[in-house]
């Protein structure tokens, strides 16, 4: 039995394989479409001036929800647990911002200051009232809206409409993400329960 070395064998295997020509490839590499959320995000990191940091874009149209729609949406890691005990309003409401009387432009810039303000503050659960807009000219406005940006603000985990006691399809609980602070706090809190053994 004849023993062959492995460069041996793959040089009788790859003997009348012919190189590819690499000239005419690119290296450089293709950057995807950047939505207006993360150009503002991007621009707001580098610190160019006059660009507004705000992640919440203001589209002329919004998908559309119904006055009394129950509407509820969970970001992928929240486990189903939580998002049921939200649904549920099970969670306190640590903070309220209420949207009566609010134009959609200065909307989106209360909705993004008050996310990033409660986040900081370690909030976890927040109440956002929009209105049901059932007399409005576009019914439900405001409502589409808020919707809207709850799902392309990165602070927010998840988000549902209230119960009745908190103002029902006019409302929505908001799961925000853990500030860093707390984070911390968890992580020490873990530490310290695995140093006690």
């Amino acid at each position: 039995m004849t023993s062959h070395s492995d460069d041996d064998l793959f040089r009788r295997e790859v003997g009348d394989v012919t190189p590819v020509d690499n000239d005419r490839v690119s290296a450089r590499k293709r950057r995807s479409r950047e939505t207006p959320a993360q150009q503002a995000r991007r621009a707001a990191a580098e610190g160019r001036p006059g660009l507004d940091p705000n992640p919440l874009t203001l589209p002329d149209e919004v998908p559309a929800v119904d006055p009394h729609d129950l509407v509820g949406h969970r970001k992928d890691g929240v486990q189903e647990g939580v998002f049921r005990k939200l649904r549920l309003g099970k969670y306190e409401v640590q903070a309220r911002l209420d949207l009566h009387q609010v134009y959609i432009r200065d909307a989106r810039k209360q909705v993004d200051a008050f996310l990033r303000e409660s986040q900081e503050a370690g909030l976890r659960t927040v109440l956002v009232t929009h209105g049901k807009g059932r007399h409005s000219p576009e019914p439900a406005r405001m409502k589409s809206h808020v919707l809207f940006w709850l799902a392309e603000h990165p602070l927010v985990l998840a988000w549902h409409s209230a119960q009745p006691r908190h103002g029902g399809a006019g409302s929505t609980y908001v799961l925000l993400r853990k500030s860093a602070e707390k984070k911390r706090e968890n992580r020490e809190q873990f530490q310290k329960g695995i140093n006690k053994y």
